[in-house]
C-alpha cells in the first residue's frame, strides 16, 4: 500500500495521524491440496449428502464438507480477463512485529472479518534457513539467533511470495522447530485473492517490501511479548524455561530494537495490542474489500456478448460424424429418452470421444519382437505421463472411459460453479495430483456452452505450470461461442468434441443442445443439483 502517511491506532480511540495514498497493485488457499484447504478451518462434524450449493447466501458459512473434502460454497471469481491472461495480482497484506507480538493473532482476525475464503496465510517462519551441522549444535544449545535477518532464506521467499501475487501454484517448506529443519513433504498453495504474510523481518528486505501492498506494524509491550513467547516455546517447541530467556536476552531483545523496531516507520498502519484492536481490523477489512471490488471481473459477460465470425479454429477436432456416432447422438439429444438408456449411449460415445482424443498425444516410432520372432515397427507414447483432470460433478462421468484406455493414468478434479448473482463461473475446489506440470493433460467435461467455466479450468492447469501445449479439452459437445472463446484465449489447447452447435439461447443454453447433461445423467433436476461446468445454463 503506497501511502504517503501513516494510521496509528490506539484502542478505540481518534486516529493520531490520518492515513493518505492507495493501493498500488491488486488482487489465489486456499490452495490445490485438500490440506491446504482445510487448514484455515476448525474440523468437520458430520458429512453431508451431496447437494446442490450456489455462491449465494450470506448467512451459512462458505463451505461444503462431503467426506474428507471441503468445498468452498463462496468461490472464487475469475482472476484472469476474456484472453485468458491474468489481469489482476493478488493483494499482498505484510504483517512486522517482535516475536510473539501477536501477527497470526492479528491475521487470523483478518482472515475471519474478511470472510473470503481464498486467503493464503503465509508464514516467514516457514522460510528458516536450513542448518548445518555446527549451526544444528548451536540450536540445540540456544546460542544460534534465529532473530537474525541473516537466519531466513530471503531468496526463496521472494520467489515464492512473488510467485504466488501472480496467481501461481507454489510450495511453501515446512519448518520443524524441534529439529530446526525442513520436512521432506512441503505444501502446496495456490489461488489467493489476498496474501497475508507475516514475520519479524517482513519490512527487512527491499524486494520484499516491494511485493506488499499494505503495511502493518503490530506493536506489543516487550514484557508481553515474553511471556507468550515462554508459554509459546515451553509448550508448543520443547523448550525449557533457562533456555528460552537466554535466547530471549542474547538475541531476541537485541534484534528487535536493531532490525525490527526500526522498521516501524516503514508501516501504512501501527497496531497496538495485536488482535485485540478491532478499531484497526476493522480499517483494514474495509480497505481489503474496496479492493477485491476493484478487482471483480465479467469474463463470462463478456464471451457471451462475443460475436464470433472467424472459422472453427484449427486447434479444433470433431470426432467424425459417422452413421454410429450421429445415432448415439440422437439417441441422447432426444428428450423422450430414459435416463438409463442415456447413460448407456452417453458413456458409448465418451469412449469413442476418448479413443480420439488420444490419438492427439505425441508419439515415437518404436520396433518390437513378436512372438514369432519378427520385428514390428510400432509406436508408442512420447510423454512422461498422462493425467485426466474432469471439471465436477459432470466431467466425472468421462473419467471411466479414460481409465478404460489408459493404464495407470492419474485423476484430478476441479470444481466450478456460477454465481447466481454475478452469472460468473466461480472456483470451488481443486485436487491435481503431484508433479502434474510434467505430464500431457486430458481435461474432461459434458459440455461447454460459452466457455467461461472451460477457460477457468485451463487457467488453473496453467497456473500450476502445465504446458498449455499439453493441454487436451475433451466435452461431449460445445457451442460454437465456447469453441472460439477457449481457442482464442489459448491457442494451443488442442480442443476434441463429438459435435459442435451453432447458437445459444438468452440463457446461454446450448442449441440444438443435449439439455442438462449433468440432471439427465444423475438423474436429478435443476432445484437439486450442481450448478457446475455440467450444466450449460449455469457454467458457461
Amino acid at each position: 500500500m503506497a501511502a504517503s502517511g501513516r494510521c496509528r491506532l490506539r484502542g478505540r480511540g481518534i486516529p493520531m495521524e490520518t492515513e493518505s495514498g492507495g493501493v498500488t497493485s491488486s488482487r489465489s488457499d486456499s490452495g490445490s491440496g485438500e490440506d491446504s484447504l482445510d487448514r484455515l478451518l476448525p474440523p468437520a462434524g458430520g458429512a453431508p449428502r451431496r447437494k446442490s450449493t450456489t455462491s449465494l447466501s450470506t448467512t451459512e458459512p462458505p463451505l461444503l464438507r462431503t467426506g474428507t473434502r471441503t468445498i468452498y460454497t463462496a468461490g472464487r471469481p475469475p482472476w484472469y480477463d476474456e484472453h485468458g491472461a491474468q489481469s489482476k495480482e493478488a493483494f499482498v497484506i505484510g504483517l512486522c512485529g517482535g516475536s510473539s507480538s501477536g501477527k497470526t493473532t492479528v491475521a487470523n482476525k483478518i482472515i475471519e472479518a474478511l470472510d473470503v475464503p481464498w486467503v493464503v496465510l503465509l508464514s516467514m517462519d516457514s522460510f528458516y534457513k536450513v542448518l548445518s551441522s555446527e549451526e544444528q549444535t548451536l540450536a540445540a544449545s540456544n546460542d544460534y539467533n534465529f532473530d537474525h535477518p541473516g537466519a531466513f532464506d530471503f531468496e526463496l521467499l521472494v520467489a515464492t511470495l512473488r510467485k504466488l501475487k501472480l496467481g501461481k501454484s507454489v510450495k511453501i517448506p515446512v519448518y520443524d522447530f524441534t529439529t530446526h529443519g525442513r520436512q521432506k513433504d512441503w505444501k502446496n498453495v495456490y489461488g489467493a485473492s489476498v496474501i497475508i504474510f507475516e514475520g519479524i523481518m517482513s519490512f527487512a528486505d527491499k524486494e520484499l517490501l516491494q511485493l506488499l501492498d499494505m503495511k502493518i506494524f503490530v506493536d506489543t509491550d516487550s514484557d508481553i511479548r515474553l511471556v507468550r513467547r515462554l508459554r509459546r516455546d515451553i509448550t508448543e517447541r520443547g523448550r525449557d524455561i533457562e533456555g528460552v530467556i537466554k535466547q530471549y536476552n542474547k538475541f531476541v531483545k537485541p534484534a528487535f530494537e536493531q532490525y525490527i523496531e526500526p522498521t516501524m516507520r516503514l508501516a501504512d498502519i501501527v497496531v497496538p495490542r495485536g488482535g485485540g484492536n478491532m478499531v484497526a481490523i476493522d480499517l483494514i477489512v474495509q480497505h481489503v474489500h474496496s479492493q477485491l471490488e476493484e478487482r471483480e471481473l465479467s469474463v463470462r459477460a463478456l464471451l457471451a456478448s462475443a460475436q464470433q465470425t472467424q472459422p472453427l479454429p484449427q486447434t479444433l477436432s470433431v470426432l467424425e460424424s459417422t452413421p454410429q456416432v450421429k445415432g448415439l447422438h440422437t439417441i441422447i439429444r432426444n428428450k423422450e429418452t430414459s435416463r438409463d438408456e442415456f447413460i448407456f449411449y452417453s458413456k458409448r460415445l465418451m469412449r469413442l470421444l476418448i479413443e480420439h482424443a488420444l490419438t492427439f498425444l505425441p508419439s515415437q516410432a518404436c520396433v518390437v519382437q513378436t512372438p514369432q520372432g519378427e520385428e514390428y515397427e510400432g509406436r508408442s507414447f512420447n510423454g512422461k505421463g498422462i493425467t485426466g483432470v474432469s471439471v465436477l460433478r459432470a466431467g466425472e462421468t468421462m473419467e471411466p472411459a479414460l481409465k478404460a484406455v489408459c493404464k495407470d493414468v492419474r485423476i484430478g478434479k476441479i470444481l466450478i460453479q456460477t454465481n447466481l448473482d454475478s452469472g460468473e463461473p466461480e472456483l470451488h475446489y481443486l485436487r491435481l495430483p503431484k508433479d502434474i506440470s510434467e505430464d500431457h493433460v486430458i481435461l474432461m467435461d459434458s459440455t461447454v456452452s460459452t466457455g467461461a467455466a472451460a477457460m477457468m479450468a485451463v487457467r488453473v492447469l496453467l497456473d500450476h505450470e502445465v504446458q498449455e501445449e499439453k493441454i487436451v479439452l475433451v466435452s461431449l459437445l460445445m457451442a460454437e461461442l465456447g469453441v472460439h472463446s477457449v481457442a482464442y484465449a489459448f491457442p494451443k489447447v488442442k480442443i476434441i468434441t463429438t459435435a459442435v452447435d451453432k447458437s445459444l439461447d438468452d440463457l446461454l443454453h446450448v442449441l440444438p443442445g443435449i439439455g442438462d447433461f449433468g440432471d439427465r445423467y444423475f438423474g436429478t433436476d435443476g432445484a437439486d443439483s450442481c450448478s457446475d461446468e455440467d450444466q450449460e445454463r449455469p457454467s458457461h
